[in-house]
């Protein structure tokens, strides 16, 4: 009897632990996460944790679920590869922006302090989107001139600059994070500051010409509310960097 009892133990234990680790599946060993993979990780970690159960973060043990679903390399193995149709990948980009706005819901959570539990991991979901954002806004622009009957119209020119206009919005979203200042841990506002000067930077040198007015305003508001030095200097470099741009393009219109 006591040996039926010990072997009901064991069988036991292994049950559960396989439960354990069934929990929570994602496709881990894939080298690429497809727009597949996404639907299935996305809806997981937005409903399928219960409300005091910590979702993946760079400094747990689940970690790499969270640096596969911000992995770049996830769309950018499609929107790099130039042997693929330019329509193809304008396509596979446009649904990668739709997830990406569902991914955006998995980490905005707060405490009772307004602070946030997942910062690092929200602002890495936030520059994913940016960084996605260009080759989905640039993709387009490319498959609207390729499709034009006449590429140099007016009103194609208006369209492509009107899009750049609207991509330049979006990243001036980005800033608006920097009311909720306080919110953020030590490292969540170093990290802030490494997406203004990171994909910032891509953005003015991808498209030196656009109006980045709005955006430069934005960020003298933000330099003036801001209490962090690291994102007053982030800030700083990127005024810096839309008038440097502007003077470029001011002396070379003159010449």
């Amino acid at each position: 009897m006591q040996k039926n009892n010990f072997f009901l133990i064991i069988l036991l234990c292994i049950s559960l632990t396989n439960c354990e680790e069934e929990a929570h599946k994602y496709p881990l060993n894939k080298r690429y996460w497809d727009l597949n993979d996404y639907d299935k990780a996305i809806l997981e970690l937005r409903f399928g944790y219960e409300d005091d159960e910590e979702k993946p973060k760079f400094n747990n043990a689940d970690r790499l679920v969270v640096q596969k679903l911000t992995d770049e390399q996830n769309f950018k193995v499609v929107t790099d590869d130039n042997e693929l149709g330019i329509k193809h990948r304008s396509n596979v980009a446009t649904e990668f922006f739709d997830h990406w706005k569902d991914m955006t819901k998995i980490y905005q959570i707060t405490n009772r302090k307004d602070e946030y539990l997942y910062d690092i991991e929200m602002l890495a979901v936030w520059q994913f989107g940016l960084s996605l954002q260009l080759d989905y806004f640039k993709l387009g622009n490319d498959v609207i001139m390729e499709t034009a009957d006449d590429p140099d119209s007016s009103r194609i020119v208006n369209l492509l600059n009107s899009n750049i206009n609207v991509l330049i919005d979006n990243y001036t979203y980005y800033l608006d994070e920097i009311n909720n200042e306080k919110s953020f841990s030590n490292e969540g506002l170093v990290k802030l500051a490494e997406g203004i000067d990171e994909n910032f930077s891509e953005l003015i040198d991808l498209f030196p010409k656009g109006n980045y007015s709005g955006m430069r305003k934005k960020a003298e508001l933000m330099l003036e509310k801001s209490n962090s030095d690291i994102v007053k200097s982030s800030l700083n470099n990127l005024i810096k960097l839309i008038d440097s741009k502007k003077e470029e393009e001011n002396n070379s219109s003159e010449e």
